[in-house]
């Protein structure tokens, strides 16, 4: 006897390979959704500022600018109300140049879920929302959407951590003075600006010294050496 065919089932459809599945923002009861802080023992002593150097030149091309202007509000707000606060949706929409859409599609929304979707915040009960007030390093595996430029500045900045901070404040210090000198400043006016970004005199001093001995004036100082 003949078995019966067997017909399979359609294939489901296949996500994209890199697409991301966008995180459920909390529902809030109107149009204020409350902002607590995400306390992270783990992740907190490694992170830093959402209005860091750091945070602009690196996460800011993964998460986007919105998203980014978000987080510095949302840490605005906190580091105001440090037990929380309510935070009027369609007011901040607007205040942020994202219009006053509240649907699931539109700009805001999205900037809220794009903070979830790389745990830079979590949803923490009905109508609330945790976020970080520390920022961690950049996951690796979101570095291939920067700029090469940025990627390298990146692998230099994770091997200054193991360093000691004194070494590393030097090594930031000379990186600077050799950008200036190649864009043709003098020794003075290197040590000057060196002490107006906050290094220490005897920093500044021997870093403007070391390079006007060994750089020509060639090309214009690259934005990202200051991470």
């Amino acid at each position: 006897m003949q078995s019966p065919t067997v017909i399979p089932p359609p294939p489901r459809p296949l996500r994209p390979v890199g697409a991301r599945v966008e995180a459920a923002v909390p529902a809030p009861d109107g149009p204020s959704l409350h902002i607590v802080e995400w306390v992270d023992p783990v992740a907190d002593p490694h992170g830093m500022h959402p209005c860091s150097r750091y945070v602009e030149l690196y996460w800011l091309g993964v998460i986007g600018p919105s998203t980014t202007w978000l987080l510095r509000r949302l840490t605005y707000g906190l580091e105001v109300h440090g037990d929380g606060f309510d935070l009027h949706l369609p007011e901040t929409a607007r205040s942020l140049g994202l219009g006053d859409k509240m649907g699931k599609n539109s700009p805001f929304r999205r900037a809220l879920a794009r903070l979830i979707t790389f745990e830079l915040a979590r949803p923490h009960g009905p109508g609330e929302l945790a976020v970080r007030q520390h920022i961690p390093p950049l996951p690796l595996r979101h570095l291939s959407r920067l700029p090469d430029s940025l990627q390298r500045s990146h692998r230099r900045w994770l091997a200054e951590q193991a360093l000691s901070e004194p070494e590393q404040m030097r090594r930031r210090a000379r990186r600077l003075a050799s950008g200036l000198a190649e864009a043709g400043h003098d020794r003075a006016t290197i040590e000057r600006r060196l002490g107006e970004w906050r290094f220490h005199p005897a920093v500044a001093f021997k870093a403007a010294a070391e390079v006007c001995a060994t750089v020509s004036p060639a090309s214009p100082v690259s934005p990202d050496d200051g991470a």
